[in-house]
């Protein structure tokens, strides 16, 4: 007989999810800042059609016609807005990965967390390389083992959360298939030899590691999310808003101009803030610093948390990339075109080459054996001669995904990794997606995310039209010296309502990371960067050491 304590784990996967109740927050911020906002459009409408069909403008004065003439705008934009979301709306532009690497990707996901692994251990003692590593041998696993329960558990919150026995094969191969194809499912019979082998190959597996065979047939009323598939998430907003941004942002980039000596450029179609020290030295001074912004208001959000740094780190140069299609700069001309992975690091790298960062070609480092077996005098003539040493990349929340593209390609370019509420790591778990695009709003901040930031026009194309989740996937073993808490620091919140930072956390110590990890149980998504939060001045810390 099972164990009481064996019923509750195998409870686990069956358990019914029920959303959280609204809170008093969430309709306070319905109330008071949504709903304002959001009825700036239809009042426009209303106060045009009605202007217009009893005659009333001919009898406005100059304030009535000024006001007039705003609604009419608004009215103009709506229409515009209104395109723009049935253009967005249409296929994903993204095709289909390779298909050797997405099986990899797939062996790989489905070997995550199979490993035995300390919970008391010391990254300086440790006897492997990479413990908890993707090379752990996939088996048939039994149906109570602790590692299925938790793979059905995850796994089906891309399916709503819907208890794991009402899953249907239809739906996981309509799932697979997405994930796989980015393509919706036609049906087995029809679909290609080669893309079926492929497919029953990958359930294979997921039967494996979940400890049962999934039932045959359809269940329709447990659809799998397909991000990049589904119906686009768009609210509207009306044009006085996207002036307000717009203006932020120019008024930001003068600031930084006048303020911080910084400069603001384009380099290949990818515009960026750049502050060099006039007295830093490339070669004897601190190590650069890039810092990969997230999803929001572009400089607008980011404005004291760049501020501080500058001020903290006045010797210094600081890279900031500026990314309008999360930034909700709408006039910008790569507002509905987001650079994908291989224009993103290309343009990238290409620049830090540029800046006499990094080295395009050759793996950068701080010393080499043949440094250090040279003498003294003979180092210091050849210190001119010697390779740039990289750079700090410094990543918030959405920016870890440009941050992971780097690592992937370009990794010598990147010497210390510092990653604040990054979404890159367990992403293949699903509570992102679900999370931030199809979990309903419980309180007031859910609101503000998903309302400001979640269903806006350039990120929701960003993010259900362009995401590509298997380049998007950050892995343990991709990351140069991630047990070195010198060149790798993690910053997780333990209330972040995006990720599942438990998760997150447990990955990392997973693979023997604990000094570089910060945690912070009440911390929120984005607090990090918030002066009040108890790890700011550890970030801020950190990206002063010279290593």
């Amino acid at each position: 007989m099972e164990s009481k304590a064996e019923k509750l784990v195998v409870d686990l996967a069956e358990k019914l999810h029920t959303p959280a109740r609204r809170d008093l927050t969430f309709y306070l911020v319905l109330f008071f800042a949504v709903l304002p906002i959001w009825s700036i459009v239809p009042l426009s409408w209303a106060f045009v059609i009605y202007a217009l069909h009893s005659g009333l403008i001919w009898t406005f004065a100059w304030r009535g016609c000024g006001l007039f003439a705003l609604a009419l705008s608004e009215v103009f934009f709506s229409v515009y807005h209104y395109n723009l979301t049935a253009f967005i709306s249409g296929p994903s532009p993204t095709g289909a990965g390779n298909l050797l690497e997405l099986q990899a990707v797939f062996k790989r996901v489905l070997r995550a967390g199979l490993a035995s692994l300390p919970e008391d251990y010391d990254e300086e003692t440790l006897d492997v390389d990479r413990p908890g590593s993707p090379e752990e041998t996939l088996t048939v696993l039994d149906y109570n083992d602790p590692r299925a329960v938790d793979f059905r558990n995850y796994l089906r919150t891309w399916f709503g959360k819907a208890p794991w026995s009402s899953i249907r094969r239809h739906e996981v191969y309509t799932w697979l298939y997405w994930s796989m194809f980015n393509s919706a499912f036609p049906g087995i019979d029809k679909v290609s030899e080669p893309h079926r082998k492929v497919l029953l190959e990958v359930t294979h597996m997921v039967e494996d590691r979940a400890g049962v065979k999934i039932p045959h047939g359809s269940n329709p009323a447990v659809p799998p999310m397909r991000l990049t598939l589904d119906p686009v998430n768009v609210s509207w907003r009306p044009l006085i808003w996207y002036i307000g941004v717009t203006l932020g942002n120019v008024y930001l980039r003068h600031s930084m101009r006048s303020n911080w000596n910084a400069k603001v450029e384009v380099h290949e179609g990818l515009e960026y803030v750049l502050r060099i020290p006039p007295n830093w030295n490339a070669r004897t001074g601190p190590r650069p610093i890039v810092f990969m912004h997230g999803l929001g208001l572009g400089l607008t959000q980011y404005r004291r948390f760049l501020v501080h740094m500058f001020r903290s780190l006045p010797d210094y140069p600081i890279l900031v990339p500026l990314l309008p299609h999360v930034s909700q700069e709408i006039l910008h001309p790569r507002f509905l075109r987001p650079m994908g992975r291989t224009e993103m690091t290309a343009c990238l790298a290409s620049l830090l080459a540029k800046l006499g960062w990094a080295d395009l070609d050759e793996p950068s480092s701080d010393s080499s054996d043949s440094e250090e077996k040279a003498p003294v005098n003979s180092r210091k003539a050849t210190d001119s001669l010697r390779t740039p040493k990289g750079v700090t990349m410094l990543s918030h929340s959405n920016g870890s995904f440009s941050h992971a593209w780097m690592l992937k390609t370009y990794s010598q370019m990147i010497t210390r990794s510092c990653f604040v509420d990054p979404v890159t790591f367990c992403s293949w778990e699903g509570d992102l997606c679900y999370n931030f695009i199809y979990r309903p709003c419980a309180d007031g901040l859910d609101l503000i995310i998903k309302y400001f930031v979640g269903t806006e026009l350039g990120v929701a194309n960003f993010l259900q039209r362009h995401f590509d989740w298997s380049s998007n996937c950050l892995w343990y073993e991709e990351i140069p010296n991630a047990r070195d808490p010198k060149k790798t620091l993690f910053v997780l919140g333990g209330k972040d309502s995006i990720i599942d930072a438990t998760r997150v956390r447990r990955y990392l110590t997973s693979h023997g990371i604990r000094k570089g990890l910060r945690f912070d149980p009440d911390g929120h998504h984005g607090q990090a960067l918030l002066s009040i939060s108890p790890v700011h001045n550890d970030i801020l810390q950190w990206l002063q050491e010279k290593h």
